[in-house]
């Protein structure tokens, strides 16, 4: 678990800042892009509102929140948890990245422009150091914000909207079914070839640079279905 990211938690608690559902869809949303709440993770609304400090009808709504975008999954009577894709819809969810994320960068590579190109750039740079002093929690980071920023960036602002979508359920799935024992996701070259691809106005070479990078990563997966078991308190870092 990040150190900073724990930090952030309990500088709100400390701070005295007012705990209210999108704090708390935030806070959850992060901890799935960040892997750290494995999918199937369970999320009681008694657990949720000791650990958040808040109603059972405050978390109530934070957890209806998610549940329409895909990040947790809530049946009647039970208790909810974080997103458990099928493999079916893994693979359906990898096509449809693809396709979006591809058709982004080839409109991207379009219209370059000095400020995100240089983001990229850099993030690039950071994700690699990270990678080598083995800081797995920073190497993600780095990897999501690239890709948030081509969405962010993106000239098709639906296509944008698509992608941010579709980069966290890519997310859980790599979460849930990530090979055993695998350290890291980290592919090397892959990010520098898209941003070379970006900077040189390439459509079709930043195209083919996303989805070498997807299939690359859909490769690594173990595509079987995985459990794990999670204590919610440690994972929010804050104390009763």
């Amino acid at each position: 678990m990040s150190s900073r990211w724990q930090d952030e938690v309990l500088a709100d608690v400390a701070s005295g800042v007012r705990i209210n559902d999108q704090h708390i869809v935030e806070r959850i949303r992060q901890a799935v892009l960040m892997q750290r709440l494995p999918p199937n993770t369970r999320l009681p609304e008694v657990a949720l509102g000791e650990i958040f400090g808040v109603s059972r009808s405050v978390v109530r709504k934070a957890l209806t929140r998610l549940a329409a975008d895909h990040v947790i999954t809530q049946q009647p009577n039970q208790v909810a948890r974080v997103s458990a894709p099928s493999v079916d819809e893994t693979r359906e969810i990898f096509a449809a990245r693809r396709l979006v994320e591809g058709e982004v960068v080839a409109l991207l590579a379009l219209e370059p422009a000095a400020s995100w190109s240089a983001r990229l750039s850099e993030l690039c740079e950071a994700e690699v150091a990270a990678h080598a002093r083995s800081d797995e929690a920073q190497r993600i980071e780095h990897s999501l914000t690239l890709h948030h920023t081509l969405a962010e960036h993106s000239p098709n602002r639906i296509l944008g909207t698509m992608l941010t979508d579709l980069i966290l359920r890519t997310s859980i799935v790599i979460a849930l079914y990530k090979h055993a024992g695998l350290a890291s996701c980290y592919l090397e070259g892959d990010h520098p070839r898209l941003c070379d691809a970006l900077a040189s106005g390439d459509s079709d070479a930043a195209r083919a640079a996303v989805h070498a990078h997807l299939d690359s990563l859909e490769a690594l997966l173990d595509l079987r279905p995985q459990t794990a078991q999670i204590d919610l308190a440690a994972i929010f870092a804050q104390s009763a």
